[in-house]
């Protein structure tokens, strides 16, 4: 039996794959190319992907296939319809990254917070040793105890994020994109009241009709000054050229470990914003710590078994 791995560089360098080789020929490639598809996987029953697009056109393509291995939560890179038609079973993998997504979320806002980049450069450029004073705060900084912090999306990874701001001291609110989520801990507020009194929003959301574009201008000119959106969700949650504009002429400092389109584009206008230290981009890194991503690999492991189990 061959399992085949499409995209195994997106699991980064130090992770060991070798605990696929037990279920039989275990073949990974770094990269697969829409082109290469069916050539890599032909002969495959087990197929693991992130990001590569598994279409009808595939798996019409290829008759062995039986188990699609989706290495992420998120599964619109499997046609799922067509997949249930032929008999194809299609697994992915939720709740691995939990910690993760919440620490990139809490360090995307203290280094927005604190301005950690600027007084690393004010040392490395060897400004304060030239200082008669022991200490520079030309940018000032603010504590989260006492504020008021709104959470987009009281999944289980807004809950983990609501539960260290609460330890931080602040008072958390959230919104509910679908209107289903009621919780009994936190205080649920309206879009408007949280980008109007939060002095910290993080998003934890997925994309679908109910929040693509759900933080454009409108609500972004209602944030106070010097407040805090960070978005570790989906790219679409927040239009990019709405936040261009505002981010150009208004005190809001932002982090972003996702974009609409990944990678980003060569010249984003986002590159090249007036006050760059009021932006964070990192490149979608929130949910890769080496734990996650060990996890990540264990329980597609265990799918592997359930299926040849059955």
């Amino acid at each position: 039996m061959k399992i085949v791995f499409l995209d195994a560089k997106t699991m980064g360098n130090d992770i060991d794959l070798s605990l696929f080789q037990q279920f039989g020929l275990f073949e990974a490639f770094e990269m697969t190319d829409t082109s290469e598809r069916v050539k890599h996987i032909s002969d495959a029953k087990i197929v693991l992907t992130n990001k590569v697009i598994i279409d009808q056109e595939v798996m019409d393509a290829c008759p062995n296939l039986g188990l699609i291995c989706i290495t992420a939560t998120g599964m619109n890179n499997v046609d799922l319809a067509y997949a249930k038609q032929k008999g194809i079973v299609v697994k992915n993998v939720a709740g691995y990254s939990t910690a993760s997504v919440a620490q990139t979320t809490i360090m995307l806002v203290l280094n927005l917070l604190g301005q950690c980049g600027y007084y690393d450069q004010y040392v490395k450029s060897g400004e304060w040793a030239k200082s008669s004073m022991y200490t520079h705060i030309d940018r000032p900084f603010w504590e989260i105890k006492g504020k008021r912090w709104g959470i987009i999306g009281l999944g289980t990874i807004g809950k983990e994020v609501a539960k260290i701001a609460t330890a931080f001291g602040a008072n958390v609110v959230y919104f509910s994109a679908s209107g289903a989520n009621h919780d009994s801990v936190y205080t649920q507020v309206s879009l408007e009241e949280m980008m109007r009194t939060c002095d910290v929003i993080t998003i934890h959301a997925p994309l679908n009709d109910k929040t693509a574009n759900l933080i454009t201008k409108p609500q972004l000119s209602l944030m106070k000054q010097g407040a805090v959106v960070v978005n570790v969700g989906r790219g679409g949650i927040v239009n990019e050229a709405d936040l261009l504009d505002v981010i150009d002429t208004k005190e809001i400092y932002v982090g972003l470990d996702v974009l609409s389109v990944e990678p980003i584009i060569e010249n984003h206008p986002l590159l090249h914003v007036k006050h760059p230290e009021r932006l964070i981009i990192t490149p979608h890194i929130a949910w890769s710590s080496i734990e996650a991503r060990r996890e990540l690999m264990r329980l597609v492991g265990e799918n592997i078994k359930e299926f040849l189990e059955h």
